[in-house]
């Protein structure tokens, strides 16, 4: 069976982006003219993904709004002769099924993932984080790289990695340590370093919010003990297939798709204004805007 499932965690609630989630989902948040979790799942439908399950929690039911279809929108579009926006509601109808469940309470990220186990059984899937896009509009191809590379390996834990900057930020993610030398893209896996210092970082390589597993992380995620902040690490559940003999695949993020990380104002500014400056129509003039506040600004000082 070809692996086409992803879980998508959407049930953080969002506290470093208060309070503008206070009443609606970060992942609904707008970047450019889509919400963040539109890009997510465009990104998975482009790269296979056909069945995805949706791990939400309280106040997250626009998500499941955004999703299906509106009928009587669509019927007052046509009415008042505002066809041409018809097109912005394609993803509507497309191909892709989606399920919705719940995490009742706050326990992590392994929580949620181990929650989607009664849908996804005793297949491979994607995990890909609801609040990270992964390339400018969504253009990526690492999910379909990883899937293809889970068909050819088999392996137990493929992880999107991305290379950090500044070596100083190494405190601040899940970092790679590889097996020997990294001589490209595609690396195995010896094992994952928590927000490490940055003389005992392994690598400048931090995990970049999606993830390929076979059924083996669920054994170890029931297993898993709460850690910090009473949560289920999935990282340790991941450390624990990999400590058992199960093998690990890392897969470098390649430059030209860079992660927009919508966790905190500054990382969700930024992304907006690169999406917004990239639009067809009112990119150009954006720009300009920017230029001449930037410019009567240092004027100014």
């Amino acid at each position: 069976m070809a692996l086409d499932l992803a879980v998508v965690p959407v049930a953080g609630l969002g506290t470093r982006l208060l309070p503008a989630t206070k009443s609606q989902p970060k992942e609904m948040l707008p970047v450019g003219r889509r919400p963040v979790v539109q890009y997510v799942v465009e990104e998975l439908r482009e790269s296979g993904i056909k069945r995805i399950l949706f791990v939400t929690g309280y106040g997250k039911s626009s998500i499941e709004d955004f999703f299906d279809v509106n009928q009587q929108l669509t019927t007052h579009l046509r009415q008042t002769g505002k066809e041409e926006q018809l097109a912005e509601l394609a993803f509507e109808r497309s191909q892709v099924q989606y399920a919705y469940t719940r995490q009742r309470e706050q326990l992590g990220l392994g929580h949620a993932v181990l929650i989607g186990e009664p849908f996804v059984g005793k297949q491979p899937f994607v995990v890909a984080l609801g609040d990270s896009i992964i390339g400018m509009h969504a253009k990526s191809h690492i999910v379909e790289r990883m899937i293809n590379e889970y068909e050819k390996t088999k392996a137990d834990v493929i992880v999107c990695f991305e290379e950090l900057d500044n070596p100083k930020d190494v405190v601040n993610y899940g970092i790679a340590k590889p097996k020997g030398t990294i001589t490209g893209d595609v690396f195995e896996l010896e094992s994952l370093v928590e927000k490490p210092a940055v003389d005992e970082a392994p690598s400048n390589l931090a995990v970049a919010a999606r993830y390929v597993f076979s059924p083996a992380i669920f054994e170890e995620l029931q297993k898993t003990e709460r850690g910090k902040g009473g949560e289920i690490q999935l990282t340790d559940a991941m450390q624990q297939v990999l400590k058992k003999g199960g093998k690990g695949i890392g897969i470098r993020l390649p430059k030209d798709e860079p992660r927009f990380d919508i966790g905190n104002f500054e990382s969700y500014f930024q992304a907006f204004v690169d999406f917004a400056l990239s639009d067809p129509q009112f990119g150009e003039g954006l720009e300009i805007y920017l230029r001449e506040k930037l410019s009567l600004k240092s004027e100014e000082e």
